[in-house]
């Protein structure tokens, strides 16, 4: 945990009032009734912010495709160039509070080679419905995502994923999922460190916090260190490239290193300046993941 990324992720909730008296209220639960303390904790956790309404484009170019398809108790929402070709499709994962513009610019460049980018909203963000989503759910709707388009007809060529996204990517691709590369964009490589980030910013005890971990391990049915870079890493056997920033406040440099360590063979993209969001936007890394997919 660095103090850069307890910084972001401070600013990032106390931003709203509404989060900051929720902030106090789960701190006075923990003494008088750490059971509701762990039940707000996990609802907050499992809350996408900013809202996803904030993200929602209000308007995209009529040369795009949107589709809502239900999904869980929820939706998914997802946008393809409606002029492109019935050719090899790259499936585009955003990030945990992101949305599919954020992937838009790396869409196009993708649309430009000839292949069909599909970017995935998932539940609870974008145009998305749902309130809640959690990281096995990304993996879930992943894998939902590229069945249906096999059905249809559909030959997948790779996935990318940002941040969140790429955790769930890693984790599918693992599992077999039917693509020939992978990419993935300033990937976290642990999701119990963010729970311990989660509990520092929210004054949460350790007592709590490994106490909500257990509750959403329980209803996920798979463990928080499973989607570590060790436990996935040597199961990904497709060639894959990692691009991080050195710079990034968010998911440390060192977890991109550690995913280009476990995967074998795998490549790794180390920017300087660009953070954890310019990434998405910036030509050289557009360009340098359309010559990987290519």
């Amino acid at each position: 945990m660095t103090r850069t990324a307890v910084q972001a992720t401070s600013e990032f909730y106390q931003a709203s009032p509404a989060v900051r008296l929720f902030r106090l209220a789960i701190t006075a639960s923990q003494r008088v009734w750490p059971a509701l303390a762990v039940r707000a904790a996990c609802r907050l956790f499992l809350t996408p912010l900013p809202p996803k309404w904030m993200h929602r484009r209000k308007r995209w170019d009529a040369q795009w495709r949107i589709e809502r398809w239900p999904f869980e108790d929820a939706s998914l929402t997802l946008y393809s160039p409606a002029a492109a070709p019935h050719g090899p499709v790259v499936l585009l994962v955003h990030g945990w509070g992101g949305h599919a513009g954020q992937l838009l610019p790396l869409a196009e460049t993708l649309a430009a080679q000839g292949l069909r980018p599909v970017l995935v909203e998932m539940p609870a963000h974008g145009r998305s419905a749902g309130a809640t989503s959690t990281l096995p759910q990304f993996t879930r709707a992943i894998d939902y995502v590229a069945a249906r388009l096999r059905q249809q007809g559909f030959q997948l060529r790779a996935l990318v994923g940002h941040s969140l996204g790429a955790s769930a990517g890693a984790l599918v691709a693992s599992r077999g999922l039917p693509v020939d590369r992978l990419v993935l964009l300033a990937p976290p490589a642990s999701p119990p460190e963010y729970t311990r980030l989660f509990a520092h910013v929210f004054g949460l005890t350790e007592a709590t916090r490994a106490a909500m971990q257990r509750r959403i391990e329980a209803r996920e049915g798979l463990l928080m260190p499973q989607f570590e870079p060790d436990a996935v890493g040597p199961r990904i056997h497709m060639p894959t490239l990692v691009v991080h920033d050195r710079q990034d406040s968010i998911n440390r440099f060192a977890d991109g290193q550690a995913y280009a360590h476990a995967v074998r063979g795998a490549q790794l993209l180390a920017t300087e300046g660009l953070g954890h969001r310019k990434i998405l936007k910036d030509a050289q890394v557009l360009g340098r993941v359309a010559i990987f997919l290519a």
